[in-house]
Parts: structure tokens; C-alpha cells; sequence
């Protein structure tokens, strides 16, 4: 009798119905390191899956990321809930193959839903960010609890069986995390990546059905169902709509002809507009906003006369080509973070770097560390994630490397971009105005009465601006905008907040489309 008793525990840790043998240990290795893979590889590309239709913000970020969590949590502790009900066995190998092609139809699910939904609204952002991770990341989070109830053949090793299989989960998510984000993503498409990881989950959810297929005497197979899911997946992704012609480290991209005019091309960064290059004519400055930085340095620096500049953020390198045309000489600078952008400059938009023209690929907040004290004439900010200023570049302590590049009579001038009430641009005027003695803003009248949004130029020296040498040169470049300064300028700013390394609430104050 002491035996039998001492028996019962270790047959009622197990499910009812499933008295064989647990799983071999490497098999329970590799399902649980593998479904919590999965799960992060969705997460990392979800986000760039979702940012063509929504762009890149906080917002979007906070979306995924929350979504990914609260997938994993509805998944594990449905998972093991259904463990204690229901032989695990009948269910990992179905799991993991309907979560891996989900993983797969995930990609032409948010393409065309991207299609009908786009901007950075966040009912949009909630839905796209809940397309691309909530299903599949249920689904393969279940997994992991499934599979430590079958290896708990005994209690006395409730604590290492959990302890190392949920190690081995953490180890399969950090794994993921760094070969994504690393190398798979600098080498491959976000298409790529997603059919890859749905296939290689689905192909070990079939292998693991074989064996526990053996292991039940051929009682069990996985649903053909979910095998034509998958291949329904693979072939909606090969023929969902995209809005890349090219993937980059950052961004969707590509080149668009201007019908207008021959040699005029557009790059599209994801679903902006980004730059204009005029191929034949580098001159010709097709963007208002370009116009009025042109302007900028027409006006601060003598006709003709070479600069030394730094261009924060590259693009299509448009006002580079523009300095090195007008004022032959000038040596620019230019940091760039995203290195397929700089590839398609060359490929695409005719860049040639040179010993006057040259393109780093950093971080603009690196950069601007970089550079030596004293040095620059002209200092050009032109740096976007999506619709905004990363934030980084914005704050006190940001502006401060900008004032020490700068020579004593050297100009910033940044691009901003916000709608009314415009809080992220007063902020910003109101940083700069705590760093430089001297800022004015240029912008449509419009915009300057609160009354619409789009680009603005900010412009900071520590010696005084001539206003209207750069009101003339606007109007020479056929630019209505007007110069806001002094008590304009204050009641413009009014109580903004300066924007500091330790609270810049960029996304926060940012109205990318206006507020109806």
C-alpha cells in the first residue's frame, strides 16, 4: 500500500491518458526553443511589416510590442490550461504547424490590409500591429506549456523541468531577437524572413507529429487542413500587394519618375515623399522646404564662395548636390543611417562621393559627436523616422554638438514637420532657443497663424541672422513664406517646454496629420 501511494502523485502529474514516456529531452528543447523563436522573429518584423502603411513611431513600436505580449501571455496560459484537460500530444505538432503558417499568412493579411488602411491614426496603427502578431504569437506560445506538462513524469522535478525548459524558451527569444534584428534583416526581405520562419515551424511541427504519431502507436496525425493553410499563405504572400520596390535596413524604398519632367526622380521612403533629385540639374530644388534651407544659405554666406557643411540625414542628398553646384569648392559632410538609402543614391540618383562629398553611415546623434569643434559654416538637419524627428536629434543636449561643430558666424538650419496646435515645433524652437542666442522660423503664413501644418525650417546662430536677406532670397527661389522673429517668434513659442536627453516626449507632441 505505501508503494501505491507513493505511485499516484507521478501518474497524476502527468495528463490523463498519456502514461508513455515524455518526450525525448532535445525534442522538448527544440519545440520550446523554436516556438519562442518564432514569436520574436514576428515581433522584430512585424514592426517593419506594419511601417509602410503607419510609418515608425513610438506608437507604432508600443503596438507591436504590446500586442507580441499580450499574444504570449493569452497563448501560455491557454496552453497549459488546456494541457490539464487534454492529452498535449494531440495538440503541439497541429499548433506549431497552424502558428508557423500563420507566421506565413501574416504577410499578405497585413498587405492588404495596409492597402485599405494606412496613416498614423492609432486605430490604424492597433489594427495593423494586431494583424501581424496576435494569432500565430497565441498560437505558438501555447506550445512551450504543452510541452512541459508531458516531461513532468515525476513532482520531485517540477522545479528543473520548468526551470530549464523556460530557460530554454528565454534562450530561444534572445536567440531570435539578435539573429533578426543582426543579420537576417540586413540580408533578407521582411517577406523572406516571415515564409522562412512560417516554413521552418511548420516542417517541425510535421516532423514532431511523425514522431509522436510513432510514439502512439499511429493514432494521430496533423489535420491536412492546416497543411493547404500553409501553402494558401505562401502563395497569398507571393501575390499580395507591395509597397516596396526596394527593402532597406529602415525603410521601404523606392525611385519614382517625375511624369513632368525627364530627368526629375522622387525617392519614397516608406509613404513619404522624401526627397527630390533633379538628375540633370542640380539646381533645380523642386521642395518648398529645400527652397527655403537653399535660401538659408544663400543669404548667411557671401555668393559663390565655398562652405564647409554637415547634413544630418542624407536622403537623396539634394541639398549637397545643390552647394556643390552654385558654390563650387564647398566640402559637405553627410550622415546617413540607413545604408540602402545611400545604395540607392548610387545606384539610382547618380551620387558620386569625392574628396568634397562625402557620406557616412551612422546614427545622426553619432555623428554629430564625431565631428571636430568649430569646423562647419553650414549645419543642415533633415533626419525622419516616418513623419518625425528622431528624437535623439532633438533635445538640448543634441543642439549643444551642433553649437560646438559650428563656427562662431555658422547657421543651423533643421526641417521639422507638425500640424496644428503645432506643440512639437514650438518645443523645438523653444530647445534652440535655450542653446543659441539668435532663432528664427520660416514657414507659410498659415502655419505661422496656427491655422495648417506641414514643413517648417528652424534657424539658429550665435550671431544675428539677416532676415531679410533670407526673406529676399525666399522670394528669389519663388517661396512664399514668410520669417518669424523676435515678440512673433515669442508668442509663437509661447510656455513650450524644452526637450531634454532625459524627457523628449517627440511622438507625444507630434500631430502628424492634423487633429480634425
Amino acid at each position: 500500500m505505501a508503494g501505491a501511494t507513493t505511485s499516484e502523485p507521478a501518474a497524476d502529474a502527468g495528463t490523463p491518458g498519456t502514461a508513455g514516456a515524455p518526450l525525448p529531452g532535445w525534442v522538448a528543447a527544440v519545440v520550446t526553443f523554436l516556438s519562442s523563436g518564432a514569436v520574436l522573429v514576428m515581433e522584430i518584423v512585424g514592426l517593419r511589416l506594419i511601417a509602410p502603411y503607419v510609418g515608425v513611431t513610438l506608437q507604432t513600436s508600443t503596438a507591436v510590442i504590446g500586442f507580441a505580449l499580450a499574444a504570449i501571455a493569452l497563448g501560455a496560459w491557454t496552453g497549459g490550461a488546456v494541457a490539464d484537460r487534454v492529452d498535449p500530444r494531440r495538440l503541439i505538432a497541429p499548433l506549431m504547424v497552424a502558428g508557423g503558417a500563420l507566421v506565413i499568412a501574416i504577410l499578405p493579411l497585413v498587405r492588404f490590409t495596409g492597402d485599405l488602411v494606412s496613416g498614423a491614426d492609432a486605430g490604424a496603427v492597433l489594427l495593423l500591429a494586431a494583424v501581424a502578431v496576435v494569432v500565430p504569437a497565441a498560437l505558438l506560445s501555447a506550445v512551450p506549456p504543452m510541452v512541459v506538462k508531458l516531461q513532468l513524469s515525476n513532482l520531485a522535478e517540477t522545479g528543473a523541468v520548468v526551470g530549464k525548459l523556460s530557460g530554454i524558451g528565454t534562450l530561444g527569444a534572445i536567440a531570435a531577437t539578435f539573429v533578426t534584428g543582426f543579420l537576417l534583416i540586413a540580408v533578407l526581405p521582411s517577406s523572406v524572413i516571415l515564409v522562412g520562419t512560417g516554413a521552418v515551424t511548420v516542417l517541425a511541427g510535421l516532423a514532431l507529429g511523425v514522431v509522436l504519431q510513432r510514439g502512439s502507436g499511429g493514432r494521430r496525425r496533423v489535420p491536412v487542413a492546416l497543411l493547404l493553410l500553409a501553402v494558401a499563405g505562401s502563395l497569398l504572400a507571393a501575390v499580395a500587394p507591395t509597397p516596396c520596390e526596394e527593402e532597406t535596413a529602415y525603410h521601404c524604398a523606392r525611385v519614382a519618375a517625375d511624369p513632368e519632367r525627364e530627368s526629375g526622380r522622387v525617392l519614397m521612403l516608406d509613404t513619404l515623399r522624401h526627397s527630390y533629385v533633379d538628375l540633370d540639374d542640380p539646381t533645380h530644388l523642386e521642395f518648398e522646404y529645400v527652397r527655403a534651407i537653399a535660401s538659408v544659405a544663400d543669404a548667411a554666406f557671401p555668393a559663390d564662395e565655398p562652405i564647409s557643411a554637415l547634413h544630418v540625414g542624407g536622403g537623396g542628398l539634394t541639398l549637397p548636390r545643390y552647394l556643390a553646384e552654385v558654390r563650387p569648392g564647398t566640402v559637405s559632410r553627410v550622415v546617413e543611417v540607413d545604408p540602402g538609402v545611400v545604395d540607392i543614391d548610387r545606384e539610382q540618383l547618380g551620387l558620386e562621393t569625392s574628396g568634397v562629398l562625402r557620406v557616412d553611415v551612422a546614427d545622426g546623434r553619432v555623428g554629430l559627436a564625431e565631428e571636430p569643434a568649430g569646423e562647419r559654416d553650414l549645419v543642415v538637419g533633415d533626419a525622419f523616422g516616418g513623419l518625425s524627428v528622431p528624437w535623439q536629434l532633438t533635445t538640448r543636449e543634441a543642439l549643444r554638438l551642433v553649437d560646438r561643430a559650428l563656427a562662431d558666424d555658422g547657421v543651423y538650419a533643421v526641417n521639422l514637420i507638425d500640424n496644428p496646435p503645432l506643440e512639437f515645433v514650438r518645443a523645438e524652437l523653444a530647445t534652440l532657443r535655450d542653446v543659441f542666442d539668435h532663432v528664427v522660423l520660416l514657414a507659410r503664413v498659415p502655419v505661422l497663424t496656427g491655422e495648417d501644418g506641414g514643413n517648417v525650417i528652424a534657424v539658429a546662430s550665435r550671431q544675428p541672422l539677416d532676415t531679410d536677406a533670407i526673406a529676399a532670397a525666399m522670394t528669389g527661389k519663388d517661396l512664399a513664406w514668410r520669417v518669424a522673429e523676435g515678440p512673433d517668434l515669442d508668442a509663437f513659442v509661447g510656455d513650450a517646454e524644452v526637450l531634454t536627453d532625459d524627457h523628449a516626449p517627440v511622438d507625444q507632441l507630434l500631430t502628424p496629420y492634423g487633429r480634425p
